[in-house]
């Protein structure tokens, strides 16, 4: 069985077909996805009703000065956090930038941080064992054996780089999909706080109102609907909100709460311009996908619209001249 296993993977032309097969397979589990995929909102705002939990509880331990007695996070599992702390991981792999990017790809919390951690010790690992396995004992594609050690260290070096491609693949789905909801968001929140609620009332709205359009920005407003209530300082959770987000937009908006906040200045008039600024940059991205339509469009008519036109095309007149014949 090992020896069969062994010969398949030796195949050019099995592997070949295989990587064809995962293809059609990744093509149709990504057209039927949209028809299949339920609406997480409710599961994702009972995340962020936890999230709310845990600040309240760490607000009240700090008021308090005592220790934590329950904890209303989710654990990270016992033998990754093992490894992490064996390893002193936390050191040498956890950087400020890596927190960063797990907060803007929607990963909180202890589990997200010693998950993230553990895998960037395990990947390059596994990778670079498995690339050296296949080299040296099944396919050694006729190369001598310092150029097959390359080929690991290059599965090593994969194996560092796929938890921060993963990371930033998932931190781009997420600001697409606020970046295309917030300037609806920032209307509904102009209409409230227009309407007169404070601004933890309309974050809260909104958050409810915007799940529809995207779940990840009615997540982070009811994060920072909690954190305006238990945090110190409001500024603290406007500045977080931007963090979190990373949008530029985002950013604005933080920095006229900020200001309102401090120096008591019409909130009104900035929300309003801070919403057409963000729908004209939406209109404008928009508009670039469309003007870089054509080029794209040049290589497949090329190659697949053309030859087909000129069988149509060309097919009755040989035909024709066959029949003459």
């Amino acid at each position: 069985m090992i020896a069969v296993i062994a010969d398949k993977l030796a195949d050019s032309q099995f592997l070949v077909a295989l990587l064809a097969a995962v293809a059609a397979a990744a093509t149709v589990l990504t057209l039927a996805m949209p028809l299949v995929e339920g609406n997480d909102l409710n599961k994702r705002m009972k995340n962020v009703a936890i999230e709310r939990d845990k600040i309240r509880a760490r607000e009240r331990d700090r008021l308090n000065r005592q220790k934590d007695k329950v904890s209303l996070r989710q654990e990270p599992k016992a033998f990754m956090r093992r490894i992490v702390d064996q390893f002193k991981l936390g050191d040498w792999l956890g950087t400020e930038t890596a927190k960063k990017q797990l907060a803007m790809a929607g990963y909180r919390g202890p589990q997200a941080e010693i998950g993230f951690l553990f895998f960037r010790l395990v990947t390059p690992i596994g990778l670079f064992l498995f690339t050296l396995f296949y080299v040296f004992f099944i396919k050694d594609f006729g190369l001598p054996p310092l150029i097959r050690f390359g080929m690991a260290i290059g599965g090593a070096y994969l194996g560092i780089k796929a938890p921060e491609i993963f990371l930033s693949n998932q931190i781009s789905k997420r600001q697409a999909s606020m970046q295309q909801a917030f300037p609806d968001a920032l209307d509904l929140l102009l209409i409230c706080v227009e309407a007169g609620m404070s601004i933890e009332h309309a974050f809260r709205k909104v958050s409810t109102e915007i799940g529809g359009q995207s779940v990840p920005l009615a997540e982070e407003f009811a994060l920072c609907t909690a954190e305006l209530s238990y945090l110190a300082e409001r500024r603290q959770a406007y500045e977080n909100l931007a963090i979190r987000t990373g949008l530029e937009g985002v950013k604005s908006v933080s920095t006229a709460l900020v200001q309102a906040e401090r120096y008591g200045t019409p909130l009104g008039s900035a929300l309003r311009t801070l919403a057409q600024e963000s729908r004209d940059q939406r209109m404008m991205a928009a508009e670039k996908k469309a003007a870089a339509l054509p080029p794209m469009l040049t290589v497949p008519m090329i190659l697949f619209f053309l030859p087909v036109l000129f069988v149509v095309i060309m097919t009755p007149a040989i035909i024709q001249v066959m029949r003459l014949k």
